[in-house]
């Protein structure tokens, strides 16, 4: 890979990962430098450290042999990418507010190369409103994120959203960021997971879908270097590294948000949008008795037809989803006509495709069909991904 990782060590149990995940940059061909908070020294040694990157770990900001020549801008500036992990409560708070007090958070206001964060805290830090609204913060500052992950905590009995990425999540996402891949330069808008449409305050329509293969999708486009806003309906996965993430509820808030984020090179509508939403949401909780004559529906716009249809903004590539049950292929190129995309991803959903992990496709164009392999859904995104890639290739990126 041959580029440069500024290994940010924050004060938290999940810091031992991090020197696993020295380990596992350094067989990528990257060079690791690591700086390490006062926190982080009571869970990992810097000798540690130093042995696996074979050079000094930095940890003090007043260090008179580094600072002379102005140490902490120089860690700053000399390297590709930043990577915190793992990214604390207090790391994120003081990078939110733009504080500055050790060499830690010194170098990451003065950095102007990206940065990823691999958050790890308690899952009620991680929930509290603070830690939130940090979150949204950083992510509106351009900051990348993998994980938290659900899991076990270290405190005994303690299980929730909170744990910090594997090591292995960490390199991927490291390398979709430092990624010169065949789509660097493009821009994709990806779709994934339910609409909600409100009946009342408590109550809503929506579906199945848990939003598993669309979030692949996105991860695959950015690790192949392309810019990829994630447009999401309520699913409880994590944000996919360097991917920007628009969370959204009803289907018109999906097709706004898809709109705000062209123009795009590529869109795929993974979403599995509600046909219908209630013509009127009732202001208070619909009484049992009176449902059956309090509901009536009305069509949802249709997304994929409206971005496939446009005369101006039109992404190159627009590919719809099709959920089927039977008559895979002729429901699909049905669609195709209908909405006026580019190619349909046609799925059998008569298994359990719909939370799965798994998942089995056949990839429609206009002219050609494409029979894959039952397969997981992360490697039918990679496989989607790679076409992606080489109908986007120069003047690929017409439409045909």
């Amino acid at each position: 890979m041959n580029k440069r990782v500024l290994l940010v060590i924050g004060g938290g149990i999940a810091a031992y990962k991090s020197l696993e995940l020295i380990r596992r940059l350094k067989e990528t061909g990257a060079d690791v430098r690591v700086v390490m908070t006062k926190a982080a020294q009571h869970f990992v040694t810097p000798l540690a450290a130093g042995a696996l990157v074979g050079e000094r770990v930095f940890t003090d900001l007043f260090d008179q042999a580094q600072e002379f020549d102005v140490g902490h801008i120089r860690l700053a500036r000399e390297c590709d990418l930043i990577v915190v992990t793992p990214a604390t409560a207090d790391l994120m708070a003081k990078m939110a507010n733009g504080l500055a007090d050790d060499l830690a958070s010194a170098v990451l206001l003065a950095t102007d190369k990206p940065i990823l964060l691999a958050p790890a805290m308690n899952p009620h830090m991680w929930a509290n409103a603070a830690t939130q609204r940090n979150l949204e913060v950083l992510r509106a500052d351009g900051r990348a994120f993998v994980g938290p992950n659900e899991g076990e905590m270290a405190e005994r009995g303690e299980r929730g959203f909170g744990r910090m990425a594997e090591p292995e999540e960490i390199r991927d996402a490291c390398l979709a960021l430092l990624s010169d891949g065949p789509l660097k330069g493009k821009k994709a808008i990806v779709t994934a997971g339910p609409t909600v449409e409100a009946l009342d305050p408590v109550r809503f329509l929506s579906n199945r879908s848990s939003g598993k293969q669309g979030y692949a999708i996105a991860s695959a486009l950015a690790q192949l270097g392309a810019n990829v806003t994630l447009v999401s309906g309520p699913t409880a996965l994590a944000t996919p590294a360097g991917v920007k993430v628009k969370r959204i509820e009803s289907a018109r808030d999906m097709l706004s948000a898809c709109e705000d984020a062209l123009p795009a090179d590529v869109a795929v509508m993974v979403a599995a949008v509600a046909d219908w939403r209630p013509s009127k949401t009732a202001k208070k909780k619909i009484k049992k008795g009176d449902a059956a004559s309090a509901v009536e529906l009305t069509e949802n716009p249709d997304i994929l037809a409206t971005l496939s249809k446009l005369t101006k903004k039109r992404p190159a590539l627009v590919i719809g989803f099709a959920a089927e049950t039977d008559n895979v292929e002729a429901n699909a190129r049905v669609k195709i006509a209908k909405k006026g995309c580019d190619w349909i991803v046609a799925n059998d959903v008569s298994g359990d495709v719909m939370g799965g992990n798994d998942n089995q496709v056949m990839l429609i164009t206009r002219d050609a069909a494409q029979s894959w392999p039952r397969m997981s859904k992360d490697l039918v995104a990679q496989k989607l991904a790679s076409e992606i890639a080489e109908a986007l290739k120069g003047k690929a990126t017409r439409r045909k």
